[in-house]
């Protein structure tokens, strides 16, 4: 029995629905309200009682998206005893962030497919939790350096990263090789700024 029949026979039609629409794009099956409705074993119309349409279908998916992969991004962070130093805590957020983009690519595709619509707070609220777990941990770890350019960087480097073997830039090969690839990226954009010499101060 699919997740989505287990969902919805336990009497929660839209999650069973969202489940359904989880299940075809990572499968690879066409993927239409009509074939989400048949894959829950639910009528054609019954979609409709909670997505108007499959945007609406779409952006819920996209919300499941969104809490799994912080999800994925809290578990990484549960390794770290403490000791950590903030270099190896960072890439392994970066290593998570592609891991999850690599395991899942038809939903990941779909959370970032879409122009930002302010007016799906479900969507909305998702992506800032998102976006908030990394700045809480830029907080933590480099407080001296924590800004808003600081964290667009590192998660313009991971989702790059992410989309440059999603879209086979990179061959493909066993994970740790792109989990080196990530890490060695990442040492060397925050290298770059570490090993950086000062301003000479007499110098125009």
């Amino acid at each position: 029995m699919s997740t989505s029949e287990r969902s919805y026979h336990h009497g929660d039609l839209r999650a069973a629905l969202v489940a359904s629409a989880v299940e075809m794009l990572e499968s690879g099956e066409p993927y239409s309200m009509r074939a989400v409705a048949r894959r829950a074993g639910v009528s054609p119309t019954a979609p409709y009682r909670h997505f108007p349409d499959r945007d609406a279908l779409d952006s819920a998916v996209a919300v499941e998206g969104f809490r799994d992969l912080r999800r994925a991004l809290a578990e990484a962070l549960e390794e770290d005893t403490g000791t950590a130093e903030p270099f190896d805590v960072l890439a392994r957020l970066a290593v998570a962030y592609v891991g999850f983009a690599l395991h899942r690519p038809a939903v990941f595709r779909l959370m970032f497919g879409h122009e930002c619509d302010e007016e799906d707070s479900d969507r909305v609220q998702a992506s800032q939790a998102l976006h908030a777990l990394l700045g809480d941990v830029l907080a933590r770890l480099v407080p001296e350096q924590t800004s808003p350019a600081l964290a667009t960087a590192l998660w313009s480097l991971a989702h790059g990263m992410a989309f440059l073997h999603l879209d086979g830039k990179y061959r493909p090969e066993p994970f740790d090789e792109v989990s080196g690839r990530v890490r060695a990226a990442m040492e060397a954009v925050l290298g770059l700024g570490a090993a950086r010499p000062p301003a000479d101060p007499l110098r125009a």
